[in-house]
């Protein structure tokens, strides 16, 4: 019987090898990233990006300021937990995305949904977290906070920027949807004035100050190959748009059969010149590959294995801000 078992787990430890393992040209085998490598990957990613406060409830009004000069303004008296006020010390994590390389280590991109349930471009004014806890347990707020976000961190005010919540999927994707309600000046939460963003938030969470990308060129779907062995689970395809430095759109649809990526809604402008990043996981860095595509008509765009680089996080995040 222990025979047997030693047997059956190294079976089941082969079985397990392979299914993550491909071959290159030459016959050698390639060890792929499993989903939960690049999960975490992505998740140390958004981890050191996250800020984190500590305040006193019983202080009333407070004001907190971000490392990019955000300014947070939240009333401790408006917190509860379980529908009862909170006092005592709280803790709040904050998170601010300005730049298409930070969108991409946290699979944050700026990919907006419309009204008939198709996902466009957003062009930002920044991406944020604001989560309060005590003791570990997640707080409410029951008259929202407000921020005061420089405009200058992404090319000055843009008066068509509103403001959406984000939604994340059981696959831990992130999309956006438009904050309905009327704010403080009835843009839907934000405003503009002066160099700044003024944005009024009902509630903690994910949100976003964006507005749609506008492009009146004739639209069209495209479709991306990756190399073997990689999915939707194990990787990922995002597109930047030259010229759009607060913008980062991603292909969220992956067919097993043919195992292509497309953007299957046709919200790409025909002649748009941009660059379709391929990313993955290699032993705890990014692995990539970048190709600068002016798009055509139903356009299929194809990465290999020999096109990849390796590259840290702060290396890649570096790399993908400097495209045009």
């Amino acid at each position: 019987m222990k025979n047997f078992k030693h047997i059956l787990g190294t079976i089941l430890m082969t079985i397990i090898l392979f299914t993550s393992c491909t071959k290159n040209d030459d016959g050698d085998i390639i060890v792929r990233a499993t989903a939960e490598d690049f999960n975490n990957l992505k998740e140390t990613a958004l981890e050191n990006l996250t800020q984190n406060f500590q305040f006193n409830a019983d202080d009333g009004s407070i004001t907190l300021t971000s490392d990019k000069g955000v300014q947070i303004y939240i009333n401790g008296g408006c917190l509860t937990l379980n529908g009862n006020a909170v006092t005592g010390q709280v803790d709040l994590e904050f998170v601010e995305l300005f730049e298409k390389g930070n969108m991409l280590t946290t699979n944050k991109p700026t990919m907006g949904t419309l009204p008939n349930g198709d996902k466009a471009l957003l062009i930002s004014g920044g991406e944020f977290f604001v989560e309060a806890t005590q003791n570990g347990a997640i707080l409410e707020t029951t008259c929202g906070f407000q921020m005061l976000i420089p405009a200058d961190l992404t090319g000055g005010v843009d008066n068509d920027m509103i403001l959406w919540n984000g939604i994340i999927d059981d696959d831990g994707n992130l999309a956006w949807e438009e904050d309905k309600r009327d704010g403080g000046q009835g843009e839907g939460g934000v405003f503009g004035e002066g160099n700044q963003y003024y944005g009024f938030f009902n509630s903690f969470g994910w949100s976003n100050v964006d507005r749609f990308y506008n492009d009146p060129r004739p639209k069209t779907t495209i479709l991306v190959g990756v190399p073997e062995g990689y999915d939707n689970a194990n990787s990922a395809v995002y597109i930047s748009y030259d010229g759009e430095d607060s913008g980062l759109a991603k292909l969220d649809t992956y067919d097993e059969v043919s195992g292509l990526f497309s953007e299957h809604y046709g919200q790409i402008p025909i002649g748009l010149e941009c660059h379709i990043i391929f990313a993955t996981e290699d032993g705890d860095n990014w692995k990539y590959a970048i190709k600068t595509v002016t798009i055509a008509e139903n356009d299929v765009i194809t990465f290999t294995d020999g096109e990849t680089a390796i590259a840290t996080e702060a290396q890649l995040t570096t790399i993908i801000n400097a495209l045009p």
